[in-house]
């Protein structure tokens, strides 16, 4: 395994640096980056921190600096002491510069301003923390996306990832013997998505959420059996309702959220959805 120094330095919160630095490190094998995370930089006196941070541990620079004095220290000490230094922001904003024929306006944190956009992603994320596992069934016709599975199908991470994008996501967990809401029949607004997953990684994933939880692994919750009949006829119950359905055993939550996300815009724009078994 090869370790080396990687400094992250944003102007903002540091979101965007991090995903971008995260989805390039990871296609690397036998690689450990040691990451100095440097964010809200946006003072000479602040920049001081980080410059002595790169001299002590000598590493890759990666930034999303707009102010111009800043960027300009930044690049001659990285220059100086011989370490690569990259805005990793600047090809796509020329690009969409030059496109749009426009200037950018270079403020810091721009994205994190507290428009309709922000305040519609809170009111999702608290949507999907009052609607999570079956709760307040009385106002579901107010989601955007409403997802059903058996349990430990990822429901729950689907949905806030989705509130975090603004998508007001609420889920209910099929149990063996217990009635769905009555309400589910009546919706006509959500997108509703079956969630199901290979029921040998199911038992997997049940028998290490009770192992967590001191428990036996002997109930019926984990029984192979039961576990696969249980699958089964979440499945035919999406298939009678005619709903899209994702196989999510070898996904992850982003990959699950982007293909809801691309059935929500289908049907929102009055393309077909495609059939259940997705």
């Amino acid at each position: 395994m090869k370790d080396f120094h990687l400094h992250l330095v944003s102007d903002a919160t540091g979101e965007t640096i991090n995903s971008v630095a995260r989805a390039c490190v990871i296609q690397f094998d036998q690689v450990r980056p040691i990451e100095h995370f440097w964010n809200l930089v946006r003072t000479d006196r602040q920049l001081d921190m980080v410059i002595d941070g790169i001299k002590t541990h000598p590493g890759l620079v990666m930034f999303t600096l707009v102010d111009e004095p800043l960027r300009r220290r930044l690049q001659d000490v990285c220059r100086e002491i011989q370490v690569p230094c990259i805005p990793v922001l600047d090809p796509l904003i020329n690009a969409l510069a030059a496109h749009l024929g426009l200037e950018s306006q270079r403020q810091p944190g721009r994205q994190h301003a507290l428009d309709a956009e922000y305040f519609g992603r809170m009111d999702a994320m608290e949507f999907a923390l009052s609607h999570d596992d079956g709760q307040s069934t009385w106002d579901l016709h107010e989601a955007d996306v409403l997802l059903m599975g058996v349990s430990r199908t990822s429901k729950t991470p689907t949905c806030i990832y989705l509130a975090n994008r603004g998508i007001k996501a609420a889920n209910i967990p099929i149990v063996p013997g217990c009635p769905l809401p009555p309400e589910l029949e009546k919706l006509t607004r959500p997108l509703i998505v079956g969630l199901t997953k290979d029921p040998d990684r199911l038992i997997q994933i049940r028998r290490n959420r009770l192992k967590l939880l001191n428990q036996g692994e002997t109930s019926s919750y984990v029984d192979p059996e039961v576990v696969r009949r249980e699958v089964q006829e979440a499945r035919r119950m999406f298939s009678r309702h005619g709903w899209p359905v994702i196989d999510v055993t070898r996904r992850s939550i982003e990959e699950t959220a982007a293909e809801i996300m691309m059935l929500l815009t289908r049907r929102q724009t009055g393309r077909a959805v495609p059939p259940p078994g997705l």
